[in-house]
């Protein structure tokens, strides 16, 4: 059984390590929001293409936007920071179990 076990704490790893990419990725996005970035800079363009179909749900579901501040990737973030906590480490100790 210690092959399931492996495998399950490497999806947990794989996973852990997604959603960490995604998290610096939302942040990038947010702190590019803040100039005004030339919209057909590839970068901007891959920031922009990566993140709208997630912040546009969290928009369109909970419209937060006090003074023009869009408040939506800050709840992405805490979002995977639950799923880090929760999702990852819950694997890794059903993991442990096997």
């Amino acid at each position: 059984m210690f092959v399931v076990s492996n495998f399950m704490v490497a999806i947990a790893r794989i996973l852990d390590i997604g959603l960490s990419l995604y998290m610096w990725i939302i942040i990038a996005r947010a702190v590019i929001s803040w100039v005004n970035p030339d919209p057909y800079n590839p970068i901007v363009r891959f920031l922009h293409s990566a993140t709208e179909p997630v912040l546009f749900r969290i928009r369109r579901r909970i419209p937060i936007n006090l003074g023009g501040i869009d408040f939506s990737p800050i709840l992405v973030i805490l979002v995977i920071i639950f799923l880090q906590a929760f999702l990852v480490q819950s694997l890794i100790q059903l993991a442990s179990r096997f």
